[in-house]
């Protein structure tokens, strides 16, 4: 098997630092039937001087989670105004017994907030039942109920994510797009697209079959989608015409994949960015870079077009294992100049075991276009296993974390923290880091090079869904 090494001075694991965090949310429902004092899996976005997060809220062991949260800074993050989302679940007045995958997006030409979520049902099985948004119009004050994206049918669906065409002379300014996948179908990946603020949608099929779409638009208007196909590879499929045809999805690279010790639940998902001059950048968890896979580290590949795409390089490399990335890029830069942040989970100790394990959560960041990064710093950690929500594929952070940027200023990381459970319930909140965490320069660049490694093992099975 033919992968990519890279030869680069490795950097000490990340020094433990005194990072103050601000809560940007916690679990307020009550029902008996979910794991309460839980929040997973966070999505940010920032435009202007707002930030919006969301994040699930009181996860069940099974899927999904009572409500979805969300957190809201008018201000660059200095302050943040916090709720949960109306009429999704029957604990906030709608239909649908539970809600999962939230992502966060704007819509520009409409002033309009948005955040996608997947309601569910579990009166025959754990069934995504429909893509929903919901959206604001007063800067992500307060929410309207979610219009439907689209519904099952007989489907199952999962894992969806929204983005809008935010660039003014782009040909589609103001056209948002939903991927997501129907379970039922062989992870069937599908397109939805609004040009009226997100209250009608338009489904379309693609031909790519996975899981974690995850679309970025370039400046004129091609949407470029990466996800982790059936196929244990990261792909990307993409538009020229504003979402009515897809192209099929071409492989960027095979993962390798150390399985996460502990039982945690970690799937090497896709995180997504472009920069100002619609350079795409895709970044997950792979151990292509360590001897016999002994571990992750967080690896990068980019691409001018979203079509071709250049060597994969090593982002992290200061031993332990490194997982579920959450990428940002400061939109105003681009090329050598551009502004990465990266935030990630990590083990100091990859062969730990459920008992000894210890999360941590890191952050490194690139001046340059991903060419070089700043020393590993330690944000929050460490954090026992048994403080992490329980479910069918083992205890959970999250599938995502997430990382927002200032354009020229300061990256704001949204993640979960836990501490030991108390009274009965967990105390599993999300965080950011108070004023956000600076954008610095690196080491020397990566030198990617292929070379042949063997691996030991067949990539470990994927589970196909992930609610």
């Amino acid at each position: 098997m033919t992968l990519f090494v890279a030869a680069s001075f490795l950097t000490a694991a990340p020094a433990a630092a005194d990072v103050p965090l601000a809560e940007i949310g916690a679990d307020a429902y009550a029902n008996a039937t979910s794991q309460h004092g839980t929040q997973a899996g966070p999505d940010t976005y920032h435009w202007g001087t707002t930030i919006v997060a969301a994040q699930q809220a009181g996860r069940f062991f099974d899927g999904g989670a009572s409500g979805i949260a969300f957190a809201t800074s008018g201000d660059n993050g200095s302050t943040w105004t916090k709720g949960v989302l109306p009429g999704i679940t029957g604990f906030g007045g709608g239909p649908y017994q539970r809600v999962s995958d939230p992502s966060v997006a704007y819509d520009a030409r409409h002033d309009t907030w948005l955040i996608a979520s997947l309601g569910i049902t579990d009166t025959s099985g754990i069934t995504g039942a429909a893509v929903l948004v919901s959206r604001s119009a007063d800067g992500g004050r307060t929410w309207d109920r979610p219009v439907t994206v689209a519904e099952a049918g007989g489907g199952d669906l999962d894992k969806s994510w929204i983005v809008c065409d935010n660039t003014p002379d782009s040909p589609y300014y103001g056209r948002c797009h939903v991927a997501f996948d129907d379970n039922a179908a062989g992870n069937a990946i599908m397109m939805a697209r609004s040009s009226d603020g997100g209250l009608t949608w338009a489904a379309t099929a693609t031909s790519a079959t996975g899981l974690g779409g995850q679309p970025v638009v370039r400046p004129d208007g091609a949407v470029v989608v990466p996800y982790l196909g059936n196929d244990h590879r990261i792909r990307a499929f993409r538009s020229r015409d504003g979402g009515a045809t897809w192209s099929d999805g071409e492989p960027i690279a095979m993962v390798q994949r150390h399985t996460v010790a502990g039982g945690l639940r970690a799937l090497p998902l896709p995180s997504a960015e472009t920069d100002a001059a619609g350079t795409v950048y895709v970044v997950w968890h792979d151990c292509r870079f360590q001897l016999y896979c002994a571990a992750n580290d967080i690896v990068l590949a980019t691409s001018a077009d979203g079509a071709e795409w250049d060597f994969v390089t090593r982002v992290t490399g200061d031993g332990g294992d490194h997982f579920i990335p959450g990428l940002g890029v400061d939109r105003s830069t681009s090329g050598g100049s551009a502004r990465l942040a990266l935030a990630y989970y990590r083990y100091p100790d990859a062969d730990c075991t459920a008992a000894t394990c210890r999360l941590t959560v890191a952050y490194t960041s690139s001046a340059n276009g991903g060419r070089s990064w700043s020393a590993p710093e330690q944000v929050h950690g460490p954090m026992e296993l048994g403080w992490l929500a329980n479910t069918a594929q083992g205890r959970m952070a999250g599938d995502y974390i997430s990382t927002s940027v200032v354009p020229g200023g300061n990256a704001f990381p949204a993640f979960a923290v836990a501490a030991p459970p108390a009274g009965g319930a967990f105390d599993m909140r999300t965080y950011t880091v108070s004023g956000g965490l600076p954008i610095e320069g690196g080491g020397p660049a990566l030198l990617s090079i292929e070379a042949p490694i063997a691996t030991g093992e067949d990539p470990p099975a994927l589970p196909l869904t992930a609610r």
